[in-house]
């Protein structure tokens, strides 16, 4: 079913005019069928997208992302990037940067997630294989001059969440001195590795939710928020998604096939496989409790509690992992109250 413009809900009625002044003389420029704007999606943010169809039976994206909150340059950035790196991103067909209005190319409506959750294992293999040969483009070709560092404070700052929206808001915990020192110290732990690792260019969400199915495949979606940073980062939020779960087995054959092809490609990772398996598990750590606050924030501060439904999953990729190696074992106790699942320790190097 489609909606016009004036059946979407807008934040208020100068933004409605100012996307109508925006958007009507592009469609008679580029063939847009206005009448047939309808919503694609939304994600954490404050940005929303629309579809709409073309004259020729084709369809387009709008970005709708309102400033002060939302900044559409970095998204026009790092799509050009992509692009050079011969990777499939949504070409930007039109931009208003002050407004925070944006015009793409559309790749498709099957998003990895959806994809993955109905394959057999056998489709599943060939969708991860794809995402993961892309990735190693990705950190080979994209250029990362310029991007934000993902620094010892940005890495702080994201572990902070946790503590604050998860523990405190979410949970109603207040830790002792003697349990903050504990944390202190995984934190120490999960920054300085983090901090050790080569750097490349970081995708920051490459995981199947931001991933088309497409052709070339994947498209690649969301990618605004890219920085500077190790190079086991996009290969953690791939493996162990906020979403979707895989056995371990699986991760590990995934993660040796990138990585030979990754060591093929020149990039700097680990030559011992055991030492870079730790390394993403640790990165992967430091991604998860920063999503837990997050999940926590989107609920208590932003309204959206769907997100909160995911905390087990990740409360039990934060004790499997904890659980393996010593110097991630004092997290154990502090968030042991707030999930109940046993975890299995699994592989251990």
């Amino acid at each position: 079913m489609t909606v016009s413009p004036d059946q979407i809900e807008w934040p208020d009625a100068a933004r409605h005019s100012a996307f109508l002044a925006w958007i009507t003389p592009l469609a008679a420029q580029q063939g847009l069928r206005l009448d047939t704007l309808a919503p694609a999606s939304a994600d954490a943010s404050f940005r929303r997208y629309f579809r709409l169809s073309t004259q020729d039976g084709g369809s387009r994206i709008v970005m709708d992302a309102p400033p002060p909150q939302e900044d559409v340059r970095p998204f026009i950035d790092i799509a050009g990037r992509i692009a050079r790196a011969g990777l499939h991103a949504p070409a930007v067909l039109a931009a208003d940067e002050a407004q925070g209005f944006v015009l793409l190319a559309d790749l498709g409506r099957t998003p990895y997630l959806a994809a993955l959750r109905e394959a057999s294992t056998a489709q599943a293999d060939t969708l991860m294989r794809d995402a993961f040969k892309a990735l190693v483009q990705f950190q080979a070709q994209v250029d990362p001059a310029g991007l934000p560092a993902y620094d010892d404070a940005l890495l702080r700052r994201e572990l902070a969440l946790f503590p604050e929206w998860c523990v405190q808001r979410e949970f109603g915990i207040t830790w002792t001195e003697a349990q903050q020192g504990l944390w202190t110290r995984v934190c120490d732990a999960l920054v300085a590795s983090a901090l050790a690792q080569p750097t490349v260019a970081v995708h920051r969400d490459w995981m199947p939710r931001n991933l088309m199915l497409s052709e070339p495949n994947p498209g690649i979606l969301d990618f605004q928020d890219a920085v500077r940073g190790p190079v086991t980062y996009d290969v953690a939020s791939m493996l162990r998604d906020a979403f979707i779960s895989w056995d371990e087995e699986r991760e590990i054959d995934w993660t040796v096939r990138y990585w030979e092809r990754a060591r093929r490609a020149g990039l700097p990772v680990n030559e011992d496989f055991g030492e870079y398996w730790r390394q993403v598990e640790w990165m992967g750590l430091q991604r998860h409790l920063k999503v837990l606050g997050i999940f926590c924030r989107l609920k208590h501060r932003d309204g959206k509690p769907a997100y909160s439904a995911d905390l087990p999953r990740f409360f039990a990729y934060a004790t499997k992992v904890a659980m393996r190696y010593a110097p991630l074992k004092p997290l154990l106790p502090l968030i042991e109250p707030m999930q109940d699942a046993k975890v299995a320790v699994g592989y251990t190097f």
